[in-house]
């Protein structure tokens, strides 16, 4: 498709996604797009001046800063979690769908077209790692890296606080089994979600922002509190109006007109988008019919919590990116996979394969997809 320049300059004039030569900015410059630009400057120069930087986290950024800020520690840190993830999550999957459908979920995670953010300089791989971590320790009777992981998710992103509801369900069926009581300190192992994002707002409250800072950040995104669920209902009139732009053509008449840009990109943008929501949503309920109730209430917590905050301009923006870090939808799927034919499993991987292609391909460009 080939780089789009103004979004390219525009979004990064400062040309951190573009540090080295031509040669090797081709290389490595895919990789960092969009909200790298962010991390990449909390990386190199903190929290201050601007306010809005505030949203991201302090844990990735913090690490990417640690290998000198830029993109190549960025990639290292991304693959190498990425990596992790997989095999923790193939880990988790044996242990809670079986031997037979762990390599389909693992295959299902790495070929989502949501997958291509594990490769890029963004938080998603070191949250999936962390919280697929805290799930398998707390199946293992491990708890204080079950709480560590949990912790240190939660200060990667906010959604991470949620982990409290798996440990802490996974914590009573122990303590009611009889068979293994946990041992005392797992019960604050189980609430290390919290201290994690406590030490955030500390965090933000020491170095200037205030400890309120990532959560009045997300105004810039123009996400705000609509209730619950409330954006199956904007994304799928969004998803409608989309569908009738693309069967009329170019406007007038335009049947959107919050959202900026190309109408007709727009218009894909949100019938795919609904289209996500609808996988999730189907491999949720297929969650809660087939696996125990601490994977498929925390998939459903942090499905809700993008749905409840829509983005006003387009309602289900960055879902992929939400879904791809749901481990509990990949082992359903994985446990699907494994129970179709052969030909159909094969079939489904390749066809996702084909979208994350896709995806990469236009994200690599500066072509926005989520």
């Amino acid at each position: 498709w080939g780089v789009h320049e103004p979004h390219a300059v525009g979004f990064d004039p400062g040309g951190l996604t573009r540090p080295f030569g031509q040669f090797a900015n081709d290389l490595v410059g895919p990789g960092a797009r969009w909200d790298s630009v962010w991390i990449l400057q909390i990386a190199q120069s903190g929290y201050e001046p601007d306010p809005n930087r505030a949203a991201f986290f302090p844990l990735y950024p913090g690490l990417v800063a640690l290998l000198g800020g830029g993109v190549l520690g960025g990639l290292v840190i991304s693959w190498g979690c990425f990596l992790a993830a997989l095999t923790l999550l193939h880990r988790l999957a044996v242990r809670e769908v079986g031997e037979a459908a762990a390599p389909w979920a693992t295959l299902a995670l790495a070929l989502f077209p949501g997958a291509h953010w594990f490769s890029a300089v963004y938080s998603e791989s070191l949250f999936l790692m962390l919280s697929v971590g805290a799930v398998l320790a707390a199946r293992e009777d491990r708890w204080l890296v079950a709480g560590g992981c949990a912790a240190f998710a939660a200060a990667t992103r906010s959604a991470g606080v949620l982990l409290l509801i798996p440990l802490v369900l996974f914590w009573w069926e122990a303590h009611r089994s009889g068979v293994r009581r946990p041992p005392g300190g797992a019960v604050a192992a189980a609430g290390a979600p919290l201290f994690g994002l406590a030490g955030v707002c500390v965090t933000f409250a020491l170095i200037g922002p205030g400890w309120s800072a990532p959560f009045e950040a997300q105004e810039t995104w123009n996400r705000a509190f609509r209730g619950p669920i409330a954006g199956i209902a904007d994304g799928t009139s969004a998803a409608w109006d989309g569908v009738r732009q693309l069967i009329h053509g170019s406007p007038p008449p335009l049947y959107f007109t919050e959202a900026a840009g190309d109408p007709l990109a727009i218009a894909r943008h949100n019938v795919l988008l609904w289209l996500t929501l609808v996988l999730a949503v189907a491999l949720l309920a297929a969650a809660w019919k087939s696996l125990r109730p601490a994977h498929a209430a925390y998939a459903t917590a942090a499905l809700l919590l993008p749905l409840s905050y829509p983005v006003a301009p387009q309602p289900l923006m960055s879902l992929p990116r939400f879904v791809a870090v749901l481990y509990p939808l990949f082992l359903v799927a994985g446990l699907l996979l494994s129970r179709a034919s052969r030909a159909v499993a094969i079939g489904v991987l390749t066809l996702s394969a084909g979208g994350l292609a896709a995806v990469s391909a236009l994200f690599s460009c500066w072509r926005w997809v989520a």
